[in-house]
C-alpha cells in the first residue's frame, strides 16, 4: 500500500497508521464487491460470501488496507453464513458504532487502521465472551498459518 495517505495524529505533529484516500482511489484498488461491502456499508447474501465456512488456521486481515482483525481460533460456525468471531486479534483492530439502519438497531464494526465496514456485533456469541462479531467475508483476506491445514472453526 505504497499510495497510502496517511492521517495526521490529533496535534498534527505525525501521521498515525490510519489509511485514507478518496472514494476514485477506494475503487480502484477494490473488487466491486469488496467496495459495496467496506465503503458503502453493504451486506453480501448469507452463505454466498468467502470463509463462512473456512476451517483453516490462519489470520483474517482487512481486505482493503491488510490490517489484521480476526485469528481463526476466534472463529466458529454460528449457523448463520458468515464468518463469525468472539473476539478480534486485539481490542484497538476493530471500532464500533451504532448503526440504525433498515429499521433496525444494532453495533457495527469497522476496521480501526482504514474505517472499511466489515459487519455487525450482536451479543449471541458463544464463551469467553458472550460476542459474534458477524463479518463479511468478501471484507477479509485470510493468510494461512505456515502448512495452511488444520480443523479449526
Amino acid at each position: 500500500m505504497d499510495d497510502v495517505k496517511p492521517a495526521t495524529s490529533a496535534t498534527g505533529a505525525e501521521p498515525s497508521d490510519k489509511v485514507v484516500r478518496s472514494e476514485t482511489e477506494w475503487r480502484s484498488c477494490l473488487t466491486p464487491a469488496q467496495f459495496h461491502v467496506l465503503r458503502q456499508q453493504g451486506t453480501e447474501r448469507a452463505f454466498t460470501g468467502p470463509y463462512w465456512d473456512e476451517k483453516r488456521k490462519g489470520v483474517y486481515s482487512c481486505a482493503a488496507c491488510g490490517a489484521p482483525l480476526f485469528r481463526s481460533d476466534a472463529k466458529y460456525d454460528s449457523g448463520t453464513g458468515w464468518p463469525s468471531f468472539f473476539a478480534p486479534v486485539s481490542p484497538d483492530a476493530v471500532v464500533t458504532h451504532e448503526d440504525v439502519s433498515h429499521g433496525m438497531r444494532r453495533i457495527e464494526v469497522r476496521c480501526a487502521r482504514c474505517d472499511g465496514h466489515l459487519g455487525h456485533v450482536f451479543p449471541d456469541g458463544p464463551a469467553p465472551t458472550g460476542l459474534r462479531f458477524c463479518m463479511n467475508g468478501t471484507a477479509l483476506d485470510l493468510a494461512l498459518d505456515h502448512g495452511g491445514a488444520g480443523d479449526g472453526a
